[in-house]
């Protein structure tokens, strides 16, 4: 069971990963993307259920999971 951000943490992460925020990948958990560590990005929004909508650099669209996956502003 998934278990969904708090309102409180979607304002936090909001206010963290605003449109514009470029961020790096450190670490996704999905076994099946072609994203690696060191890639960068543009965060486009954050989700309703805490997903952060990042347009990467290499033409991808993939969201950065809430509570699996791992990005640091730069």
């Amino acid at each position: 069971m998934q278990n969904f951000p708090s309102k409180e943490t979607l304002e936090r992460l909001r206010k963290m990963y605003p449109a514009g925020t470029r961020v790096e990948l450190v670490s996704m958990n999905d076994p099946y993307t072609k994203l690696v560590p060191g890639d960068r990005g543009t965060v486009e929004f954050v989700d309703a259920i805490g997903t952060i909508q990042v347009r990467w650099d290499c033409g991808s669209g993939l969201g950065v999971a809430y509570g699996e996956d791992v990005i640091r502003k730069l």
